[in-house]
């Protein structure tokens, strides 16, 4: 018998919250749920691409006209952007969900990471960054490196110079989002305690209704 998958909610990557504290851990949230029925895939179109990084402030609005435009006139790059993004969020998200759980990150993600990192930096220069120099991408010259470099790097820097006991899985049912623990104590639980965080509130008091 043929199994009919149900679609997928609709895309709200121009809205989805951004509650990782990380550019990175963001982009691995623009999908959730993972393995369960109620997984939502904001990344479902090239275009949704573009949504998510004017939204996540990954590109200006300059700079993400320019994508658009190139989007529509491109329908290849258009389908390598699909593709790029989501390997590369895959990529993320087995990094940091392993980071998570503290066990080693699986070495085929980590490479692959790595590969995506120097190939888009290559098309990087450094440009002024207020007193400083940081790595800045042009569209023009390099739309799909300037789209997904700038996330690639915050990657790379997570894994090697953020504190790894400050990353962390949101401990709701399915919900599976990442952040970096910014609290004082460490002891951050939930993506969003407004809704994971009052879910399991919820479910305890239902738990301790039927014991009654």
């Amino acid at each position: 018998m043929m199994v009919i998958s149900s679609p997928l909610p609709p895309s709200r990557a121009g809205a989805v919250a951004l509650i990782a504290g990380d550019l990175a851990l963001n982009f691995a949230n623009s999908e959730s749920g993972r393995g369960f029925p109620s997984r939502q895939d904001h990344l479902q179109a090239p275009e949704h691409v573009a949504d998510w990084l004017e939204h996540a402030g990954a590109l200006d609005a300059a700079a993400t006209a320019k994508l658009r435009a190139r989007l529509a006139a491109d329908p290849a790059f258009a389908e390598t952007l699909l593709g790029e993004a989501r390997r590369l969020r895959d990529d993320v998200h087995a990094v940091a969900a392993a980071i998570a759980h503290r066990t080693n990150p699986p070495p085929a993600p980590l490479d692959d990471l790595a590969a995506l990192h120097a190939r888009w930096l290559a098309a990087a220069k450094l440009a002024p960054d207020g007193e400083r120099r940081g790595w800045r991408w042009r569209v023009d010259d390099a739309p799909l490196a300037s789209a997904l470099g700038p996330i690639a790097l915050a990657a790379v820097a997570l894994v090697t110079q953020r504190d790894p006991t400050r990353v962390k899985e949101c401990g709701g049912v399915a919900c599976g989002w990442l952040f970096y623990d910014e609290t004082k104590n460490n002891r951050r639980r939930w993506c969003e305690m407004e809704v994971c965080g009052n879910r399991a509130k919820q479910r305890r008091r239902a738990a301790r209704g039927r014991e009654a």
